[in-house]
């Protein structure tokens, strides 16, 4: 599975751990930046991650910012993207099965690597319920 990841200052650590941890368990990892701490406008990032996930180069998205809206909000402005802000296991979960989210959006402020990391792998492990969220599915873009 191919996976693209960004990341603003707030969220670079995680970005960079979680790469880490993706790529030990086998899964193809591109990496749209930041590359380092230094203060960057999240939508040069958001948008990169957005535009390889509707361009069908990645199956699954990874955003990270302080608060994830930012990334979420910027991702959400493509068509065929379904950015979803998570914050525990059952919320990241929730968005796969029922919203057929294809971006996860971390808030690297509010939980821990251990969270997101784990958060990480239940969105990747959900699959879409299709059934009667098919159809609310249909209705999101404009």
């Amino acid at each position: 599975m191919n996976i693209v990841i960004g990341a603003d200052h707030a969220g670079f650590s995680y970005k960079e751990e979680l790469k880490n941890y993706l790529a030990d368990k086998q899964f193809n990892i591109s990496d749209k930046g930041t590359f380092s701490e230094d203060s960057v406008d999240y939508p040069d990032f958001a948008h990169q991650v957005a535009s390889e996930v509707s361009g069908n180069k990645s199956s699954i998205g990874i955003l990270i910012c302080g608060s994830a809206n930012g990334v979420a909000i910027t991702a959400n402005r493509h068509k065929g993207i379904r950015a979803a802000v998570c914050w525990t296991n059952e919320i990241a979960s929730l968005a796969r099965k029922h919203n057929n989210a294809n971006i996860i959006c971390i808030p690297a402020r509010f939980v821990s690597f251990e969270e997101a990391k784990t958060m990480t792998d239940v969105f990747i492990d959900t699959t879409f319920e299709q059934g009667r969220h098919q159809k609310r599915v249909e209705k999101i873009e404009c």
